[in-house]
């Protein structure tokens, strides 16, 4: 069975040959029937692969929002268990525990900016972004570390559960 673009080929000759008056009609006729049933084929076949294609296409996506949801799902659960898991330890006054698999600790986090009132901020602590303002944390960190009181801002830290 010729390729596509040969068949493509031959109805370009075809073409051409109708152009010819010394060609008999019915010769035309048959090649036409025979480049057409070919193409057809040809044709059919291709629209099977694209529909097969628009199918798989159909089922990936839905199997990207299965697996999308499936990942939320498995990330919530695991903050929290590991929350859990923390507030048991923290119950009874474990900061570390040693099992055959893991150490499992509680230790504090880099200190953090934590906005409470970010109308309060001076305006040399908010950075400009295009029609906003957000807070530059690093700054207002810095300050706050070199004892300066920054209105609308407090440093906290929090902890957080290592497993290694």
């Amino acid at each position: 069975m010729p390729a596509l673009y040969e068949l493509a080929a031959s109805y370009k000759n075809i073409a051409e040959l109708l152009d010819d008056p010394l060609i008999p009609q019915e010769a035309i006729t048959s090649a036409m029937a025979i480049v057409e049933g070919d193409i057809a084929v040809k044709s059919q076949n291709i629209a099977v692969i694209l529909n097969s294609m628009d199918s798989d296409i159909t089922i990936l996506e839905a199997e990207i929002k299965r697996l999308t949801n499936r990942k939320t799902a498995i990330d919530k659960g695991k903050k929290w268990l590991k929350g859990y898991l923390q507030e048991q330890l923290e119950k009874i006054g474990q900061k570390q525990l040693k099992t055959p698999m893991f150490t499992i600790s509680i230790q504090n986090n880099p200190p953090a900016v934590q906005v409470t009132d970010e109308k309060a901020i001076p305006a040399k602590f908010l950075t400009i972004i295009p029609q906003t303002t957000v807070p530059d944390k690093k700054l207002i960190a810095a300050a706050l570390k070199a004892g300066e009181n920054v209105a609308g801002c407090e440093i906290v830290q929090e902890k957080s559960l290592r497993i290694r």
